[in-house]
């Protein structure tokens, strides 16, 4: 009989739910410089989840690396950390790059001798070689070259002392033996790497199976990555009892189901008619706090739901109160392996805030599925180009719009900046509002909506950049399938390449760290806490 030997060290891809265990690790690689948010963490895993490394020992993690695919001119010319990077997130990956770029390496301090860094390098090269790409680009630290910088001179000098052997460097050193050729060094690369005088060493490994004269034929496979999507516009109507509410709800989830859709999106405070039973007029305040008290019913079905027809559901978004008192408007998304989650809307309008005292949210971050990622952007939230960027450099390739309009002008500003938004990232855009009315609910005296799912505008998409959309103003559900596949080639390849073709050297969005670690967390589910980008080391 054989026995089942259990390993004690294991190189596997990253996955995010590593992402807390890695945020430990790099604060404990690197003590002297900033860490990572879990946000830019997520994104460097779902941006390119082939090229992210763990290294377990014990089932912990004490090793990480991660890197990208780009071109040539990216690898080659003059560069820093946060220009290639796209700020630590990782977006600027591509599909069509021949060469893979490492932009981040940690070794748990307490594991040296375990040969980590050689393990995760060989997977890196592996990879490499796996793919047919040209080799691997890196930006490596020097963190000797302070210490000896009035001995040396300048970092040129350090690197080619190293080269020489006259000097070791712990880290550079490490890299030279493990076949990296110097370019030379990259300067102001790193600014917070203060042990390198913020340098580093540009360095490269060829892969010894390809031809470096041949012409690279990258071409992005047009695969298929197929996803179901469902957005229901639906009728304001009067109910008896919150059960007839969710008979309503219902009814939609299972004619999705029926049609095998991966995703149901619901409008943004779908949840209105539950004041129509309401035996008394109730003021706008009082309106609102009656609301909050469903919200636990409310996430209940919503998971039942989702497990029972095998299918997400994006709940529209429900008034909630928080745990500090505050009001928010929240999406609720109920996953089909049980699980619920939370969205807060960050921007409530200028009626929300002033009617119902609504707060505005302060964490956005992407919601893992079994489809990869997704954002939600309740309404006004999508007229806020900077959101939707966070989600998008987080990974998400579909983003969730539940949206509430009076009148076709605003509905138009939102259809047209959601539409924007698919552009400007190169991602599907889902859109779902109410129609018709509640003559005894402030807020719900008319309705106007077109609900739809768009697209970017270039050669895989529709013509007009509309996979699908409903007839206005009536009740209905509209299913339309898209592949998640076209969205890789279009960054890659496309006529216009958005999310790769951004000025990192000269802008980027920055989340204040503050803030999101002291989120107002909804009493009805969990909120994701965002956070600031922070660079590591390559």
């Amino acid at each position: 009989m054989t026995t089942a030997v259990r390993k004690r060290l294991e190189i596997r891809n990253a996955v995010p739910s590593d992402v807390r265990a890695i945020q430990r690790l790099i604060e404990r690689a690197y003590p002297g410089m900033p860490g990572y948010s879990p946000a830019t963490l997520r994104g460097q895993i779902n941006n390119f989840p082939e090229g992210c490394f763990v290294a377990l020992y014990d089932n912990k993690v004490v090793g990480y690396c991660a890197t990208m695919r780009v071109s040539k001119a990216m690898a080659f010319s003059p560069h820093d950390w946060e220009e290639i990077t796209a700020n630590g997130f990782g977006t600027r990956h591509s599909a069509a790059g021949e060469w893979l770029y490492g932009y981040e390496m940690a070794v748990d301090p307490r594991q040296r001798g375990l040969r980590i860094g050689q393990r995760l390098y060989d997977e890196r090269k592996e990879l490499a070689e796996q793919l047919d790409l040209h080799g691997i680009v890196i930006a490596g630290r020097m963190p000797g070259y302070a210490r000896a910088k009035r001995r040396v001179g300048s970092a040129q000098d350090y690197l080619d002392g190293v080269i020489a052997g006259k000097l070791r460097d712990p880290v550079l050193s490490f890299q030279l033996k493990n076949q990296f050729e110097p370019l030379g060094v990259l300067a102001n690369y790193l600014p917070e790497d203060k042990l390198s005088g913020g340098n580093a060493a540009h360095l490269v490994w060829r892969n010894p199976y390809v031809d470096p004269d041949e012409a690279p034929e990258m071409r992005v496979p047009r695969g298929v990555e197929s996803v179901r999507l469902a957005t229901c516009q639906l009728q304001a109507r009067a109910v008896e009892d919150f059960e007839g509410f969710v008979r309503n709800i219902e009814y939609f989830v299972d004619v999705a189901a029926d049609y095998r859709s991966d995703f149901i999106i619901f409008p943004e405070l779908f949840t209105l008619p539950l004041l129509s039973f309401e035996t008394k007029k109730l003021s706008p305040a009082e309106a609102i706090d009656r609301l909050t008290t469903y919200t636990p019913r409310l996430t209940k079905e919503l998971a039942r739901m989702a497990l029972e027809y095998n299918v997400n559901i994006i709940g529209g978004s429900h008034p909630t109160r928080t745990d500090d008192g505050d009001i928010q408007n929240v999406a609720y998304v109920a996953l089909r392996d049980g699980s619920v989650h939370a969205q807060e809307k960050i921007h409530p309008t200028p009626n929300e805030a002033f009617w119902w005292n609504i707060k505005g949210g302060e964490s956005l971050d992407v919601i893992q599925t079994d489809c990869g990622p997704i954002g939600v952007l309740i309404c006004y939230d999508s007229e806020f180009p900077e959101l939707a960027r966070r989600l998008v450099d987080q990974g998400a390739r579909m983003i969730f719009v539940p949206f509430c309009t009076d009148s076709r002008s605003g509905y138009m500003r939102v259809r047209y900046c959601c539409q924007a938004r698919a552009i400007e990232n190169q991602c599907y855009v889902i859109m779902s509002g109410n129609v018709g009315n509640l003559p005894n609910v402030d807020n719900m005296d008319i309705q106007y909506a077109q609900s739809c799912i768009l697209t970017p505008c270039d050669l895989p998409f529709a013509r007009d950049g509309i996979a699908a959309e409903a007839s206005e103003n009536v009740e209905t559900l509209t299913i339309a399938d898209v592949n998640l596949a076209d969205l890789s080639w279009a960054r890659a390849e496309g006529t216009v390449r958005n999310l790769r073709d951004r000025r990192f050297d000269l802008y980027h969005i920055e989340w204040d760290n503050n803030l999101a670690n002291h989120s107002h967390t909804p009493s009805g589910g969990p909120v994701p806490a965002g956070g600031h980008n922070s660079p590591g080391g390559g």
